[in-house]
């Protein structure tokens, strides 16, 4: 699937998500306690991401300090901009989400998958990964005319 038609499904999926979500608990519990519970989700994400955040800019620093290169904290920090993001939307599943990636424990998991996927796409269905083709290295031979020159 292309990045475009990824992009366009989740545009087109998670909003309808988070309207259904949010009808059925303003059903279950009441419209002023599902506002409450939204506004507490954000508040509650900010704090944790906070934190998160500053741990990971000491480890970020530390690791410089030791003259290493702070791959996965940096990584870390892409992610933890990404829950802030999805934490301060409305909605309790981009909340769900963005909660997810505050554990230091799943998010390092997942920047190893997504670590893994890019290795695997960029080297392993190429052929290779020093060639700066994008064919996967076909030659297509042929001729051509220009039609100005009719």
């Amino acid at each position: 699937m292309t990045p475009f038609r990824t992009l366009f499904l989740l545009f087109l999926v998670v909003p309808i998500v988070e309207i259904y979500l949010l009808i059925t608990v303003g059903g279950l519990i009441g419209v002023m306690p599902t506002i409450l519970l939204v506004i507490l989700t954000a508040i509650l994400g900010a704090l944790l991401l906070r934190y998160q955040g500053l741990m990971t800019f000491r480890r970020v620093q530390s690791e410089v300090a030791q003259g290493q290169i702070p791959a996965m904290a940096l990584m870390e920090g892409m992610l933890l901009l990404l829950a802030g993001a999805l934490l301060l939307t409305p909605g309790f599943f981009t909340d769900a989400i963005g909660f997810f990636c505050l554990v230091p424990p799943l998010r390092r998991g997942l920047i190893r998958l997504l670590m893994q996927r890019v290795i695997i796409q960029s080297f392993g269905a190429g052929g290779g990964g020093d060639s700066p083709r994008s064919d996967g290295g076909r030659t297509i031979e042929g001729d051509f005319r220009r039609r100005d020159d009719d």
